[in-house]
């Protein structure tokens, strides 16, 4: 299996001139727990990610208003990030050593073409080896106190 079999494809991304509110929207009604933020919607070359955490940490906690734009609370790239081609080993291994629960996926230019979440470990891979999987991505995420 690679990348692509397992990712989800076009997800929904936000522009760094959006508000945060519109990418904690995004999150309330997709059920997700973060949004990969774009240059633009026509070529959507990726320049960040916003996650739920982003904007608890960065946005709420410190008293910022709900106008704030995502350019502010977003991790910025360079993100890790996979080919389409990528194996899941590879996909796997860049997760744990990024310490994240969700990569994302760009073609050879840089362009946003889906998304790789702990989640999709978990649902498309086949049984077998979706556990250990999705273990080796949480073990090697940090708890969440640890970046307060």
């Amino acid at each position: 299996m690679k990348a692509r079999d397992i990712m989800t494809a076009k997800p929904f991304a936000v522009l760094p001139s959006d508000p945060v509110w519109r990418a904690a929207e995004i999150m309330k009604y997709d059920d997700i727990g973060g949004v990969p933020v774009v240059d633009n919607c026509v070529h959507p070359r990726l320049v960040g990610l916003i996650t739920d955490r982003d904007i608890a940490v960065r946005c709420v906690a410190r008293r910022h208003h709900s106008e704030c734009s995502i350019a502010e609370h977003m991790t910025p790239a360079p993100l890790s990030t996979v080919l389409p081609e990528a194996s899941i080993a590879e996909v796997l291994e860049k997760m744990e050593a990024a310490q994240v629960r969700r990569i994302p996926v760009v073609d050879t230019s840089g362009e946003l073409i889906g998304i790789v979440a702990e989640v999709d470990l978990a649902m498309k891979l086949p049984a077998r080896d979706a556990l250990p999987a999705r273990k080796r991505v949480k073990t090697s995420t940090p708890p969440a106190l640890s970046r307060l």
